[in-house]
């Protein structure tokens, strides 16, 4: 029977200001991965967020991005790979130090945002990436896009990787995510995002924004939090997959280790 992680990008209010619905999508996830501060959320929520995770048995992992509160961490930035080591260890270390001091164990690290639009296709940014993972923990899980400059550097350096793959977002036919800015970029209706998830699954395929067909593999499933509709994609797509069979499992126990 086949296996698949569920993740969702939570705790990204910051101050006043909030944003997603996060109780409520833990409810169908397996895993959260927790912003750090310098793209969305800030210490408060970090903490709060690690709690609620344990509460409701959802592994939690860090989320790093780029220094860039105004823009969400979804702008491009021009930094060198030693600048990259050193923000996203910052951040794992950060989170790490909330999650040791409410005594979860953190599981992964997933980038944010143009951080990980950039390392995923810039391998010397990849490489800084996994370099901060492993310099972080021993074992912390590299979670990245699948086919991607991430798994070739977590192969190099010995890091575990999670191949990620994305129910409410659209795929070029180089295995890249389509623009925001283009028509495609977000699949809306739950069942249709669900029923693309089983078929990539069941088969190891997606179409694509040019109506190609992607061969990809998945460990992890990611739905946004920051969307209105973040809590019925995750109901559904996890309802639907597990009609078809296929095991709802956090990140360890898929890749079985």
């Amino acid at each position: 029977m086949s296996a698949v992680d569920l993740n969702s990008d939570l705790g990204e209010s910051f101050g006043a200001w909030k944003m997603g619905m996060d109780e409520d999508v833990m409810e169908h996830i397996t895993s959260a991965n927790v912003a750090c501060g310098w793209h969305a959320g800030d210490p408060e929520v970090m903490v709060k967020t690690v709690r609620t995770a344990k509460s409701k048995g959802v592994a939690v992992g860090a989320h790093p991005g780029y220094p860039d509160l105004l823009g969400f961490g979804r702008r491009s930035m021009t930094c060198t790979p030693d600048e990259v080591y050193a923000y996203t260890l910052y951040q794992v270390g950060a989170l790490k130090s909330v999650c040791e001091a409410e005594g979860v164990e953190l599981q992964h690290v997933k980038p944010h945002g143009a951080m990980y639009n950039q390392g995923a296709q810039n391998p010397k940014l990849a490489e800084a990436i996994v370099k901060a993972v492993k310099g972080a923990g021993e074992k912390l899980i590299m979670v990245g896009l699948a086919n991607s400059a991430f798994e070739t550097a977590a192969a190099a350096l010995g890091v575990t990787f999670a191949s990620e793959a994305f129910a409410d977002r659209g795929y070029m036919s180089d295995g890249s995510l389509v623009p925001r800015s283009l028509p495609g970029a977000f699949i809306h209706d739950p069942k249709e995002a669900a029923v693309r998830m089983v078929k990539l699954i069941e088969e190891g395929t997606v179409p694509t924004f040019d109506g190609k067909i992607l061969q990809l593999k998945a460990h992890s499933i990611c739905m946004h939090g920051d969307n209105p509709a973040a809590v019925k994609m995750a109901e559904v797509v996890r309802s639907v997959l597990e009609e078809n069979g296929v095991e709802i499992k956090n990140l360890r126990e898929v890749l079985k280790i």
